[in-house]
């Protein structure tokens, strides 16, 4: 006969990804005539609860390498981006977001730069990608079946216990 028994623990109740594609613009101090790279660098994220949804608060950093004056000098001009993404993560069964939970946040695609266009006016314009996962960490029950039964004992028979001494070297020592 089998009996059940409830064991509170620590579990995943809620899990979603969400794909962002922005566009943003920067102004530089001189007419771009080239493009020459565009790198994304230094994201760093944090999730919290708000409400019945789950904030993501984050930012990078992203530097595009251009060349101005028909081409004949090259600078760099940096941007920090600052976002606040939302998502609408669904629930497992059963579970409830208003007692005690962890947020976990994950990159599952860096930022990246996917086009640079140069605009009139000292303006840049580009499109960063990323994707992130979210993990909801809270209470959960598992009922599991248990045995009234206990499993015998095993005798254990050690070999080397009761083998007998043949001969005993009195000066060992």
């Amino acid at each position: 006969m089998s009996l059940y028994k409830e064991i509170v623990t620590k579990a995943v109740i809620g899990k979603g990804k969400k794909y962002f594609k922005n566009n943003y613009k920067i102004t530089t101090s001189d007419q771009p005539t080239t493009i020459l790279g565009c790198w994304v660098i230094n994201h760093k994220f944090k999730g919290y609860k708000t409400g019945d949804k789950i904030g993501v608060d984050g930012s990078f950093d992203v530097n595009i390498w251009y060349s101005y004056e028909n081409d004949s000098k090259t600078t760099v001009v940096n941007q920090k981006i600052e976002y606040n993404d939302l998502f609408n993560v669904k629930l497992k069964e059963n579970a409830d977001l208003s007692s005690e939970t962890d947020i976990i946040v994950r990159t599952l695609k860096q930022p990246t730069c996917l086009g640079v266009n140069i605009l009139e006016n000292n303006q840049i314009s580009f499109d960063i990608e990323k994707e992130l996962g979210v993990e909801i960490v809270g209470e959960t029950k598992v009922k599991i079946a248990i045995e009234e039964d206990e499993e015998p004992w095993e005798d254990i028979v050690d070999d080397d216990v009761d083998k007998e001494i043949d001969e005993v070297n009195e000066n060992y020592i």
